[in-house]
């Protein structure tokens, strides 16, 4: 069954014998003997073009990659007797998210399970999504905002959108800012799925049109050209420094009236069984975010009701 499996996630028999180190011949003998046992053919072979699966082989693929997940979980935790988590866990991270979220994470975990070997993964929300749901990522962090259906979260904790001034604008000795305040000031946005999604629909929460000057796609260069008056800018990630790369400063002010927030989640696809490093990464990164409710709700993407 694992030889099936190889071909499946390599595409071609040859690919699946260099990783496997056997032969093709050998390899193509095994699958054929696999489809007589079963009754069903599992794979359309094309000469030169790879394999595709055929229904069965699809549904078979999937019992099988479940089945050896499950025995891997078994041999990894058998070693230990039980007594400490070992083996991989690969986590996804927006990478806005990554530097307010994964130091604490994987240091604090790491700790406690040190025979743990955590890979992270940083990209656009968007990717992290598709790589989670091609079962690249174990689990992932990502903000609660166009996320695809089909997904399992625990929430972290929420955060709010507050306004990045240069330290000489004219608003500076405001305590707050509204809007449309800043309808006529340069924008520098955040352009990057699902920052500027977040930061435009409080915008049109507020019925304002902004003048968006400047589209980037890197926090620091946001703040870098706000430290140089170029603009402001609408975070969601306050840094604890308020100074550029540059050594400029800049000012941190919240939105007035108070706007909606968004949350922070970790994120696993339904029906997909967890390791039992994944569930207690779960459990650490709910308690080090929601340390006085522990629980913080699993619920099912697109859906309000807890499970």
């Amino acid at each position: 069954m694992g030889y099936f499996k190889a071909v499946a996630e390599a595409g071609s028999i040859s690919a699946a014998a260099t990783l496997l180190h056997v032969s093709p011949t050998a390899l193509s003998a095994a699958i054929t003997e696999l489809e007589r046992i079963l009754g069903s053919q599992l794979l359309i072979r094309r000469k030169a073009h790879g394999v595709s699966l055929t229904p069965t082989g699809t549904f078979v693929y999937n019992r099988a990659a479940e089945l050896l997940d499950l025995a891997d979980e078994m041999q990894l935790s058998a070693a230990s007797g039980g007594a400490s988590l070992k083996g991989p866990l690969v986590i996804g991270c927006y990478f806005s998210l990554a530097p307010r979220i994964l130091p604490a994470l994987l240091e604090g975990f790491g700790a406690i399970h040190p025979d743990v070997d955590i890979v992270f993964a940083e990209s656009s929300q968007d990717e992290v999504q598709r790589r989670l749901m091609s079962g690249e990522l174990d689990i992932a962090i990502v903000y609660d905002v166009d996320l695809g259906a089909g997904l399992l979260s625990a929430e972290l904790y929420d955060t709010y959108g507050q306004v990045l001034l240069p330290a000489a604008h004219r608003l500076a000795d405001r305590e707050a800012v509204t809007l449309a305040e800043l309808e006529d000031d340069p924008l520098v946005l955040l352009d990057s799925t699902p920052s500027s999604q977040y930061t435009l629909s409080l915008f049109r929460d507020a019925s304002v049109d902004p003048t968006i000057r400047y589209r980037v796609a890197d926090y620091e260069l946001a703040r870098s050209l706000v430290g140089r008056n170029m603009g402001y800018s609408i975070i969601v990630q306050v840094p604890a420094a308020r100074v550029s790369v540059e050594g400029r400063t800049f000012l941190v002010k919240p939105i007035t009236p108070a706007v909606r927030p968004v949350s922070v989640k970790i994120v696993w696809p339904r029906g997909v069984r967890l390791s039992d490093r994944a569930k207690a990464m779960i459990d650490f990164a709910v308690s080090v975010y929601k340390p006085d409710d522990l629980g913080g709700g699993i619920t099912t993407v697109g859906d309000s009701r807890s499970t």
